[in-house]
């Protein structure tokens, strides 16, 4: 009778163990990015190797674009190297969603909300070129004509430092056909603006005293109605930054009128060029979000701007990300609004695929 006992106690927790692994092994199953984003039929996904996946329901890939979580909560990660194929005409490798209707700035309402933590930007590039160490993490992209970008959110951290800076571009709607002429104007949130630099290719400029540090949680929101663009800016820890802009009507229209920020980092190199007065107007524009990383292998002399000369390893993305040769950035709570006006962006995509 004692064996009997002992084989049901043992029969008893078999099964229990078995029911425990069970469970576990359903608490392992992966979390996919469209559960934590549940809209992405709206969106395309291009990932870091120029590919355009389309809307990425139940779909991952552990180079680019996964889930992963912190202490508390689920986050869809984006991961992009320094080099690889691009999408597009970019120098630089994304991994981003992309809006597959776009919207116009007079008539519609829209708006982007993220919470976003930036894990990881290139551990090498020269440090005299301004676009080294950062990642644009949200976007509004102009579908027609020039494409060309009304905002762009950076990151950026140069190495040795704890804190990076926050801040945002607007680029103009060149007037005329010769968009080499465009130029961005950068605006602080917190740290500094993309023209700070290192004094040379290997020496870093002070570190930003109101700083983010890689990992430290801040969050967006985009809104436009009536032509008028409001960014709002929160981080627990530093002072709340809102910013407006008017996207249909241009503050650029004259050369005099361009910022002294501008015509000191631009104009030397030849983009000096004057905003159409309608700007944005009469282009469709749509969100983007993710990790476009702005560290690339070419030469400064091509633009000592936004060419980094950074390690690519030939395009191996495993050896960029073994020694920190990429971005990477974390989101949660995304939410997005647009009006009913919006139409298909399906040419931006046939264009640039």
């Amino acid at each position: 009778m004692r064996l009997k006992k002992t084989f049901v106690l043992i029969l008893l927790t078999s099964v229990l163990s078995n029911c425990k692994n069970t469970k576990n092994k359903e608490q392992d199953k992966t979390t996919y990015p469209s559960q934590l984003i549940p809209f992405l039929t709206n969106w395309n996904l291009i990932l870091g190797d120029g590919s355009n996946v389309g809307h990425p329901n139940h779909f991952e890939n552990n180079d680019y674009f996964y889930t992963s979580k912190d202490e508390e909560n689920n986050w869809v990660v984006f991961k992009a190297p320094n080099g690889g194929d691009t999408h597009g005409t970019s120098n630089n490798t994304r991994t981003e969603l992309a809006q597959t209707k776009k919207w116009f700035a007079k008539s519609s309402e829209a708006s982007l909300s993220a919470k976003v933590k930036v894990m990881k930007v290139s551990s090498t590039g020269d440090k005299t070129v301004a676009a080294s160490h950062s990642v644009v993490v949200g976007q509004i992209h102009s579908a027609d004509k020039h494409e060309n970008e009304p905002l762009k959110i950076f990151y950026k951290k140069f190495p040795g430092h704890t804190k990076g800076s926050v801040f945002w571009h607007y680029e103009i709607n060149t007037e005329g056909n010769d968009n080499s002429l465009r130029w961005d104007f950068s605006t602080a949130v917190w740290g500094n603006d993309f023209s700070v630099v290192g004094p040379e290719k290997n020496m870093t400029p002070e570190e930003p005293i109101e700083g983010i540090k890689l990992g430290e949680e801040f969050s967006y929101h985009i809104y436009v109605k009536d032509g008028v663009m409001t960014l709002n800016f929160t981080s627990d820890g530093h002072e709340t930054k809102t910013f407006t802009k008017n996207l249909i009507v241009s503050e650029y229209t004259t050369k005099n009128n361009i910022p002294e920020q501008t015509q000191r980092m631009f104009f030397p190199i030849g983009q000096d060029g004057v905003e159409r007065e309608n700007a944005y107007l009469e282009e469709g524009l749509f969100f983007k979000l993710g990790a476009y990383n702005q560290t690339n292998g070419k030469s400064p002399k091509v633009n000592k701007h936004w060419c980094s000369g950074a390690e690519t390893h030939g395009g191996d993305v495993q050896k960029q990300y073994k020694d920190g040769n990429y971005a990477e950035v974390w989101f949660r709570d995304v939410e997005i609004m647009t009006s009913e006006d919006a139409v298909s962006n399906q040419g931006y995509f046939t264009k640039n695929d």
